[in-house]
């Protein structure tokens, strides 16, 4: 069994990270993952016996994100996307690479939250449909459906562009 102050020593960045994908916004994903931290603190003797402790955060993650979208003032806008520079080696022009996920991630952004949790946990976490049906207590065919719906939606809006295409899905 693992001590709290443990785990977020070894995995407290891990859920800033996705909770930064998910909100738009450091210090809101700061703020969320320290809510959901807070939360966790208190029942941390029963939540730390589960089998998959990440996956647990992970859903309390979502769910508070979810909550926190329901509940914030629609005056409220998040601008600080983040920016994700691959390492290239092939001598293609990073800034239009640069710009196209840059419109690939604001787009993202505009999803339903569950559409852009799926995404995010696929894509960005690189988990499978069985680990994000876990976290989002849903079937693995739920979760298909959502990304299907969302890379649908994606590329309605973008077009086919290099940051999203029909062959890798790739948002990296």
């Amino acid at each position: 069994m693992i001590s709290f102050d443990d785990y977020v020593r070894l995995r407290g960045e891990r859920l800033v990270r996705l909770a930064r994908v998910l909100v738009r916004d450091r210090y809101l994903a700061e703020d969320l993952v320290q809510e959901v931290l807070g939360k966790a603190y208190a029942r941390w003797d029963r939540i730390s016996r589960v089998d998959d402790l990440d996956m647990y955060l992970r859903r309390m993650l979502v769910n508070g994100h979810i909550s926190w979208r329901r509940k914030r003032s629609s005056s409220e806008v998040a601008t600080d996307i983040p920016t994700f520079y691959p390492d290239r080696s092939d001598g293609a022009d990073i800034g239009t690479e640069t710009a196209e996920r840059d419109a690939a991630w604001r787009l993202i952004a505009d999803l339903p939250p569950k559409q852009r949790a799926t995404l995010v946990l696929r894509y960005y976490e690189d988990l499978d449909d069985a680990t994000i049906a876990g976290i989002l207590r849903c079937s693995p065919v739920t979760v298909r459906t959502q990304a299907m719906r969302a890379l649908a939606t994606l590329r309605a809006r973008l077009g086919a562009t290099p940051a999203l295409n029909r062959k890798g899905d790739t948002l990296r």
